[in-house]
């Protein structure tokens, strides 16, 4: 059964799991999915198109699924997903997608730290720390198991690797690619990011390995050259793969 406060306000139409709870305050809008064990504390807003998993805990002042701040939008119908057990933070918003892709999407075991923002068709991983006043964005995306501190700013389209740790109050227009550490002004590598690894369990063979990567990427001038050398002189593991299919793949080039 759920727990609805009679100063919360449930669009019929809405559709609800068990065992929400859901505080004084709250609106929660047509075309809307909530799954069970869900906590909204007083003050959450759930607008249209919302698709939000289960054993999340969302805090006062979040607003999830807002419409998106683009001029090209349209009212075309689109969604924001949220996945399982995510942690999303006072005054957090998360907007819907547009027709670019039609979905924002949020992953799982994310902590969305208080007054973020993610932008319009935004697709973020899994098991994610994003800090306090951080924005990101249109169709930014972030893979699992990054870090990202506080009053981080990035640009639309971005790309932001797995296990990557990066600087508070950082800025930038180019892909971070997995494994290292960005920061300084303006936002460059700043090494691998050692402590992350170990972690998560990564081996010193293995981070090294890592590290040997991005010392050949970063020698050479041109990318592609690096690359090159990457694959004639190393094992090429799954994570040396994943940094060369990044950096290959990158549209808006890496930080360096």
């Amino acid at each position: 059964m759920n727990q609805i406060s009679p100063l919360a306000f449930v669009h019929p139409e809405a559709k609800l799991g068990d065992n929400n709870i859901i505080g004084p305050f709250c609106y929660i809008d047509r075309n809307t999915v909530l799954g069970d064990n869900n906590v909204l504390q007083n003050n959450v807003t759930i607008n249209y198109g919302a698709r939000i998993g289960s054993g999340n805990e969302i805090f006062p002042g979040a607003s999830i699924s807002t419409k998106p701040q683009d001029l090209k939008f349209k009212g075309e119908d689109t969604i924001c997903e949220v996945g399982n057990n995510n942690s999303i933070r006072e005054n957090v918003t998360i907007s819907r997608g547009t027709a670019s892709r039609g979905t924002t999407k949020v992953g799982d075991n994310n902590l969305l730290m208080e007054n973020m923002h993610v932008a319009h068709d935004c697709i973020l991983g899994s098991r994610l720390i994003i800090g306090n006043s951080t924005k990101f964005a249109g169709e930014v995306t972030v893979d699992d198991n990054a870090i990202i501190s506080a009053v981080v700013l990035c640009h639309q389209f971005c790309h932001i690797g797995g296990y990557v740790m990066i600087q508070g109050g950082c800025r930038f227009s180019q892909d971070i690619p997995p494994y290292i550490i960005a920061g300084k002004e303006p936002t460059r590598y700043a090494g691998i990011n050692l402590v992350g690894l170990r972690r998560h369990g990564f081996s010193n063979d293995l981070i090294d390995l890592i590290h040997n990567a991005y010392r050949m990427l970063y020698s050479e001038g041109i990318l592609a050259e690096g690359i090159k050398k990457i694959k004639s002189e190393l094992q090429i593991t799954p994570e040396i793969q994943y940094i060369i299919d990044f950096v290959s793949s990158s549209k808006r080039g890496i930080i360096r």
